[in-house]
């Protein structure tokens, strides 16, 4: 058997592929940053046609045809969300008043995910499927990781790293949902012209840099992963 013991467990955290979480989370701050600049900026642009993120919302379902879902408001700041348990999709302080070109693409954004539901779009119906496996693999993966290395216990360690295969899983399905909702939100602003060209334009740029903070945070996750394989992939037991 190969031993994890205290000095081992030492290594893990402080060993050279520590750079890897690092990256990581220098890739997540530039993304978030980038979104909260990027969205204040159009923020301050007012849609022509002065509908609010709550109305063009409303409007957007219409059109669909979709007439289960609720639009209400919730307090925060872009923590905008559609709920396809209650059927209930949650606009923020920024974006349920606001008449801005960001507001009214954030909201459609979160319809298109409300839209995906309603015709059973198969990558959303997938997450849904995943949800309870990645949040138990998320709660226990880094439990049982470090027990396995206090106590010596590779087959702790593996456990754990499957389970951490999960949670990495979650974020890769969640990248289709999320450019999809995006590009539905674009093509139905265009349709219903809530929004004209120069102001779709403005939109994208918000919806595309929303986009990237998932895209950061599958990266970030996945080179997470690869720390553990790096460790303890190779090691097998003797």
């Amino acid at each position: 058997m190969y031993g994890y013991g205290l000095g081992y467990g030492y290594g893990f955290f402080w060993d050279p592929t520590y750079i890897l979480i690092i990256i990581g989370a220098v890739i997540c701050l530039i993304a978030s940053a980038r979104v909260r600049t990027t969205f204040n900026k159009y923020s301050q642009v007012r849609s022509m046609s002065g509908m609010t993120g709550a109305q063009a919302a409303e409007r957007i379902l219409a059109h669909a045809g979709i007439r289960d879902v609720r639009v209400q408001h919730i307090s925060g700041n872009l923590n905008d969300h559609y709920d396809p348990r209650n059927k209930t999709l949650s606009l923020s302080d920024s974006v349920y008043n606001s008449a801005s070109v960001a507001a009214v693409g954030v909201a459609a954004h979160e319809c298109g995910h409300a839209i995906q539901h309603h015709n059973n779009y198969a990558p959303l119906t997938i997450r849904g499927a995943i949800v309870p496996v990645a949040n138990i693999g998320s709660t226990l993966a880094w439990p049982l990781i470090i027990i396995g290395i206090i106590f010596s216990g590779p087959v702790l360690i593996k456990v754990g790293i499957v389970f951490f295969c999960f949670a990495v899983l979650f974020q890769l399905v969640t990248l289709p949902v999320e450019f999809n909702a995006s590009g539905r939100a674009v093509r139905i602003l265009e349709k219903t012209g809530i929004l004209g060209d120069s102001e779709l334009r403005q939109t994208k740029k918000v919806l595309g840099a929303a986009a990237m903070t998932y895209v950061a945070s599958a990266a970030a996750i996945i080179l997470q992963l690869l720390r553990l394989l790096i460790l303890f992939g190779g090691r097998r037991d003797d």
